[in-house]
């Protein structure tokens, strides 16, 4: 019998893209900065110079699938991570905008064939947001997490 999983200690060597939506950028900076933490601690060069590691930004989790599917499509990524926050509100725009974003980054995933790690929070207020990017918890991290598990994984089936 094969097990197959990924591991960190192989995920050093990765070339990630990190895709941020600037709305609710009070969570989202924030969330980068837990993901960036992690890479950092698992051998991934952040700095600014880096040619392992590049950030881009898009007005928000709605625009994230478009980019991911380009930035994925270039082949220069072994992994991507898209992070974003939607907090519902009184309309049912909070709907419509998970929707299409979890939708949109499951399906270029799929089609490309390059995992994209979904980092976009969904919650009801701000406060549940800011407990998760940073209060109580930081989500970017768990996202970074599975980036390198993933990406280390579809290198060992390769």
């Amino acid at each position: 019998m094969a097990i197959i999983e990924g591991t960190f200690e192989e995920a050093s060597n990765l070339k990630i893209a990190i895709i941020v939506a600037r709305f609710n950028d009070l969570i989202t900076n924030k969330l980068l900065s837990g993901c960036l933490d992690c890479l950092s601690r698992h051998g991934i060069d952040t700095s600014e110079s880096s040619t392992q590691l590049d950030i881009a930004w898009v007005p928000g989790s709605f625009e994230l699938p478009m980019v991911a599917k380009e930035i994925a499509q270039k082949g220069k990524y072994e992994v991507v991570i898209t992070l974003g926050a939607v907090i519902r509100g009184d309309t049912p725009h909070f709907d419509v905008v998970i929707s299409e974003a979890s939708k949109g980054i499951a399906s270029v995933s799929r089609e490309i064939g390059v995992p994209i790690i979904f980092g976009v929070l969904t919650t009801d207020t701000m406060q549940q947001a800011l407990e998760r990017a940073g209060i109580k918890n930081n989500l970017g991290w768990s996202y970074a997490l599975q980036a390198l598990e993933m990406g280390s994984l579809m290198k060992s089936l390769s």
